[in-house]
């Protein structure tokens, strides 16, 4: 093997063991990257400062705003009560069956009105936990279902203001809705396959006798923990779908940039459930804490970016992307796989989009793809090898839930790993049909 593509590979499989021990990805990320600086025999500080640094900042700078005003929607969300009425609503639809599933959708519709991702890990959690807790079902599940709803079709559907498709857009030109036809099909065949799983690994667990309170877990839960923390005094779910559906409108009818987009549905939201806070002062916590965690969102993904600026500027990664293009493979397969590589190697679906679009889109070109099935393929390649144990994302949720990778990360990587490949499988044979 190319010894700089060992290096490479040998730095992923450290970040992934230490990452399955709990280092935070802060640590992570800059002490892997000095493995590889050493494996290159580079100096380490011109490399933490030219390479790391600047891959990190250069994604405050261009993605910080929509982190910072999807917080905000969030932190009214959770505080204003929108997210939970939201939540009740759909468990009354389902008759509190599906449970496992639904908390998938109801993530999946949050992040696709406009929440970031991050911030909906902190929303839900409470809430999912409590709806476990009632149909007495492991929580070994929780982090899945969050983060499928998340990661997965919300993340790569066309029209969806996620980062993703913002990066995409950005960066090929296509707009928010690019490959509209395969990308519904493809979508839709996503969100089945997801819930199906879900669902089945909730009935089996229930069967084998893993239920709520699970004495075998690492970390359990305190009676604080567990306190229901709900109030009768929610917002009307036609209200608190409202700001969502604003925002959608804004960005794919009027064509608005994500940002204001989503702004225009945070102030929307604070008008509407304004009395659902209690003071001025209120608010002004409210806000606070949305800046607060789009912080730490945006710091968290973009450390890990910096990891991935290193890898890009190494000899092994332009081997390793020039043996890709010497494969016979299709030029749509091979975007899938460069994508997914590169967000391997990052821990990060946008950071990856951001390495491999900056240093393939030219090779795109030339090779004669369509750009919308570029932009499409990318987005839902991006969302496979992120999800390697490394990424801050599962790591700051697993967290949050209380549960260690052992526990929880299996389903993970089914619902955010393989089925996504599978989603490829659907998309790219429709693309190639011409659809």
């Amino acid at each position: 093997m190319n010894i700089g593509i060992f290096i490479l590979l040998a730095a992923l499989i450290l970040f992934g063991v230490l990452a399955f021990r709990q280092i935070s990805a802060l640590i992570l990320a800059p002490l892997v990257s000095i493995f590889v600086i050493v494996g290159y025999r580079l100096p380490v500080l011109e490399n933490l400062k030219n390479q790391f640094m600047p891959a990190a900042s250069s994604y405050i700078t261009k993605y910080f705003l929509i982190f910072f005003i999807g917080a905000l929607f969030g932190a009214v969300y959770q505080f204003t009560g929108a997210a939970e009425s939201i939540a009740r609503f759909l468990s009354k639809m389902s008759g509190d069956k599906f449970v496992v599933p639904l908390v998938m959708c109801i993530t999946g519709i949050l992040t696709f009105g406009g929440v970031s991702g991050f911030v909906v890990f902190f929303v839900i959690y409470p809430i999912a936990l409590q709806m476990f807790r009632k149909a007495n079902i492991t929580r070994m599940l929780i982090p899945a279902a969050i983060s499928s709803g998340c990661w997965t079709w919300s993340m790569t559907a066309p029209g969806s203001p996620s980062i993703q498709n913002v990066i995409a857009m950005t960066s090929l030109g296509t707009p928010s809705t690019a490959a509209l036809v395969p990308s519904i099909i493809a979508t839709i065949g996503e969100f089945l396959m997801i819930f199906l799983w879900l669902e089945w690994r909730a009935r089996k667990f229930t069967k084998r006798g893993r239920l709520f309170n699970d004495k075998s877990l690492k970390y359990q839960l305190t009676d604080e923990d567990i306190k229901e923390n709900g109030s009768d005094n929610l917002p009307h779910p036609l209200v608190a779908f409202l700001p969502i559906i604003t925002i959608l409108v804004s960005f794919n009818l009027i064509k608005l940039p994500v940002e204001t987009s989503v702004l225009i549905g945070t102030l929307l939201a604070a008008v509407l459930m304004f009395k659902k806070v209690s003071s001025i002062e209120g608010w002004v916590s409210v806000f606070n804490k949305g800046a607060a965690d789009s912080g730490v969102a945006i710091l968290n993904t973009a450390i890990v970016v910096g990891f991935g600026g290193v890898v890009k500027n190494t000899q092994g990664f332009s081997d390793l992307i020039e043996g890709l293009k010497n494969w016979n493979v299709s030029p749509m397969l091979f975007v899938a796989i460069t994508v997914a590589v590169s967000a391997g190697a990052c821990g990060s679906a946008s950071g990856g989009m951001g390495v491999a679009f900056d240093a393939l889109t030219s090779t795109f070109v030339k090779m004669g793809i369509n750009l919308q099935y570029v932009h499409r393929i990318g987005a839902i390649a991006a969302g496979t090898l992120d999800t390697l144990p490394h990424q801050g994302a599962q790591i700051t949720l697993l967290g949050i839930c209380k549960l260690t990778h052992k526990e929880a990360y299996y389903d993970i990587a089914i619902t955010q790993i393989l089925i996504p490949f599978l989603t490829l499988g659907i998309f790219i044979p429709l693309a190639n049909m011409g659809l």
